[in-house]
């Protein structure tokens, strides 16, 4: 059993029993009918031939409270978006794949960019937002929710606790953030979030002192899952990064715009694994290496935001106090392994810590260069204050593309 603790500025809503998935989504499918849920998928093509997305396809096939299912498909050509499009008919639900690729998306990618608006460079924080402007233009939704496509160990009940928080007639919530355990294989993973956001979120409040965002981002028990549900207006309302701080920048948007009692968190999995990044001890621009710089450029950024002036030597006191930080969560992670029997290595782990101080340093010589760099996508809301028709062009982009793989498949 988990624990029971309500501690931080938000709520948790923990796993305290075995509720049967069947009574989940009976309430789920009377709550529907008041509160319409959409699925957002982000994937590359290349998910489709691995053993994870096939999995949770054949999952999703079960769900029966959906109203839509939105697949934001990256690095496909035509070829490939046909077998993508076929390969999710197995759903049996009202689905739409974005073709980002394709033609019809481009040219209304051309149109934003003509005004500084479309994404800077593809990636998954590009798809996440093509998505939400499809779930904004089809209107079919109240409520979405995504997940990532690579999840191992998935299954539909991960996704009916998600939405639950959401679409409960009796919750006010606008937000909602996925957590579970990273323990899979005999080992605890997750070290991005164990060894380095915690470690460093608590370490600026050592160093810049203590602030409401800080705590507020301390409160996540896992900052950096990539499942979350929000409503509609939220959706239209939040910049989305388009580099690896994806996931604290939504966290960050939404803490602008919301107030704590409106975010909640919620234990969705047992047990979860996906696909792991590598260390990338030498390459700056891979791997963790990557993620864990463009996250702290993101967490420097919001503090900028609050009036926190960051210099060279600010950024020294903070990597010390992280090296402190990160060392002692190594050590308590041992023990924690220990006693579960799990397996821990510590000299990887304190190898992995090394790494994650060179991005602290390499992040704050980059924000201090460059303070003016907004890796942001624009709100929704801005989109359509420039082009009035532009999400009924998108709708209508998506819904040809929808039409010519049917049809060339004789659907």
């Amino acid at each position: 059993m988990a624990d029971f603790h309500q501690n931080g500025l938000i709520t948790t809503l923990h796993r305290l029993g075995d509720r049967p998935i069947e009574a989940l989504e009976a309430e789920l499918r009377a709550f529907g009918e008041r509160r319409a849920m959409s699925l957002i998928l982000p994937c590359l093509y290349s998910e489709l031939e691995g053993d994870a997305l096939p999995h949770i396809v054949e999952e999703l096939a079960k769900v029966d409270y959906l109203d839509e299912i939105i697949i934001g498909l990256d690095a496909a050509d035509a070829t490939q978006f046909a077998h993508a499009h076929a390969f999710f008919e197995r759903l049996g639900q009202h689905y739409r794949v974005l073709w980002n690729d394709g033609p019809r998306l481009q040219a209304l990618y051309d149109r934003l960019d003509a005004e500084g608006l479309a994404p800077e460079r593809p990636g998954k924080g590009a798809n996440v937002w093509n998505c939400m402007g499809y779930f904004l233009a089809s209107g079919r939704g109240r409520v979405l929710a995504m997940h990532d496509c690579d999840i191992k160990t998935y299954n539909r009940d991960l996704l009916a606790r998600l939405f639950y928080p959401m679409v409960h007639p009796n919750f006010t919530y606008k937000f909602a953030k996925g957590y579970y355990a990273r323990v899979a294989d005999g080992g605890i993973n997750g070290r991005v979030a164990r060894l380095f956001v915690t470690p460093l979120v608590r370490a600026l409040m050592t160093a810049v002192g203590e602030m409401e965002y800080l705590r507020y981002m301390d409160s996540f028990r896992y900052p950096l899952s990539g499942e979350c549900a929000m409503t509609a207006s939220v959706a239209e309302s939040i910049r989305i990064p388009s580099d690896w701080g994806l996931e604290i920048g939504i966290l960050a948007e939404v803490h602008r715009n919301y107030t704590p009692n409106a975010i909640c968190q919620v234990d969705i999995a047992d047990a979860y694994d996906h696909k792991h990044q590598p260390v990338s001890d030498h390459e700056a621009d891979t791997g963790l290496a990557k993620m864990s710089a463009d996250i702290a450029k993101a967490l420097y950024r919001k503090l900028a935001t609050y009036g926190v002036v960051l210099t060279p030597e600010t950024i020294r006191t903070i990597k010390a106090v992280y090296l402190r930080n990160a060392l002692d969560s190594v050590e308590r992670f041992y023990f924690d392994a220990q006693i579960n029997g799990l397996g821990y290595d510590r000299h990887q782990e304190e190898k992995t810590v090394e790494v994650f101080v060179e991005a602290i340093i390499k992040a704050g010589e980059q924000y201090v260069a460059n303070p003016m760099e907004v890796p942001f996508m624009p709100t929704w809301n801005r989109v359509r204050a420039a082009f009035p028709n532009f999400l009924a062009d998108f709708h209508a982009a998506v819904e040809a593309d929808h039409a010519e793989a049917l049809a060339a498949r004789g659907g």
